[in-house]
């Protein structure tokens, strides 16, 4: 695989890597975007030890491996589902820690049809969905270093934007005293 052309990804998906990458925000993190699926259902990120990322006591700072895959479970499922019918949240996320991080972190996620139908189908019956989904940061051997879990929020976006116009004219309509 090329730097820039990785077998897979469209124009759209490497343009969006290569911004992601070179993104202030993103590229602080110290985490480094490989692969994006042009469907959006797989992202490959890597995490190295580095001097941006190296903590007190020498391992990956656990500030980096919770930042660097912040922001890909809501990006890949607003576009897989499709930002003009669905609003896709971070609602929560945590980390739990296995063993210190001494090498090059990968991180493989993947959005199987199994989780878009369920989603599909509870937003049609409950206009939101709402559910913890987890990641794992992983060593050179494989190894889970990292565990995080994400809350994420999937609404139909008529109904959202509607609740969300309800919930602000109650608020100018109380009477003041």
């Amino acid at each position: 695989m090329g730097l820039f052309k990785h077998p897979g990804e469209s124009w759209w998906t490497r343009t969006f890597r290569f911004g992601m990458n070179c993104y202030p925000m993103y590229f602080g993190t110290g985490g480094r975007i490989q692969y994006i699926a042009s469907d959006w259902r797989e992202v490959k990120l890597t995490l190295g030890l580095n001097p941006f990322t190296y903590n007190y006591v020498g391992t990956i700072f656990g500030g980096s491996m919770f930042a660097a895959n912040d922001p890909f479970l809501m990006v890949m499922l607003m576009n897989v589902l499709g930002k003009d019918k669905y609003v896709v949240w971070d609602k929560a996320a945590k980390i739990r820690f296995r063993k210190p991080g001494r090498s090059k972190l990968s991180m493989h996620i993947k959005l199987d049809q199994g989780l878009i139908d369920e989603i599909k189908a509870t937003v049609g019956t409950e206009h939101k969905w709402t559910q913890w989904l987890s990641l794992q940061w992983k060593d050179k051997n494989g190894d889970v270093v990292a565990e995080i879990e994400r809350e994420l929020y999937v609404a139909d976006k008529q109904w959202y934007k509607q609740r969300r116009l309800s919930k602000a004219s109650a608020k100018t309509s109380k009477p003041t005293a």
